[in-house]
């Protein structure tokens, strides 16, 4: 889950100078996968696990399978989030995830619950580089997604919280998607009635902000 943001809290989408850089250096890197044997694993939460919506296939996952099957046609993505899923959750997990499917590239979107917890901001620090050094040890490659909260624990975690993406993107070197939720966060149409998750009409907005990154790993 996360927690939408309305235009007056805009502040927590401007990162710092420090931020700034790190984001520049995370966003040039681009994993490189071989596009004839990619297996994509999808790790997060509701936000990937089409929560609250009529049927699975709506979801930005699913239709980034699509896409994939389109323009490569022997990539495979497979789904393994969890609703309420936490970075602790994920790091408890990642091992068995990763031996059971055996995949070339990880997209990993986790750390909105812990967000909404309060949880503070090193412990998902700490989960978080736990799971990419798991992936990376399996040798596949790492997108992480970039998630964001509201002030609702104060601007300096909501700060923190921002600024953990890009330098854990920085620290690990791998390919970063700044927001999920990039370019429609502020529309309330465009969110259920939770006021949380995404409806079926903004899936395909978050296949846009995870598209480039994904068709950039793609070697032919």
């Amino acid at each position: 889950m996360l927690l939408r943001m309305n235009s007056s809290l805009r502040f927590v989408w401007r990162a710092s100078a420090a931020c700034a850089a790190m984001l520049l250096l995370a966003l040039l890197f681009t994993p490189a996968v071989l596009a004839a044997d990619a297996k994509i694993l999808v790790f997060g939460d509701s936000l990937a696990a089409a929560y609250g919506l009529n049927n699975p296939q709506q979801g930005w996952v699913a239709l980034l399978a699509q896409r994939l099957k389109e323009k490569y046609p022997h990539a495979q993505v497979i789904n393994a989030s969890i609703s309420g899923e936490t970075t602790r959750g994920g790091l408890s997990r990642i091992d068995a995830e990763l031996a059971r499917h055996r995949p070339t590239l990880v997209i990993l979107e986790l750390g909105a619950n812990d967000g909404l917890r309060g949880l503070p901001v090193a412990q998902a620090h700490a989960n978080l580089a736990g799971v990419i050094r798991a992936i990376r040890k399996s040798n596949a490659a790492v997108i992480l997604i970039g998630l964001q909260i509201p002030p609702n624990y104060g601007i300096e975690y909501a700060r923190e919280f921002r600024d953990m993406y890009p330098r854990l993107a920085s620290q690990y070197k791998v390919a970063l998607v700044p927001f999920l939720l990039d370019g429609f966060a502020e529309q309330r149409d465009l969110f259920q009635t939770d006021g949380l998750h995404p409806v079926a009409a903004a899936q395909v907005h978050i296949l846009e902000n995870v598209w480039p990154k994904v068709n950039a790993a793609m070697k032919p």
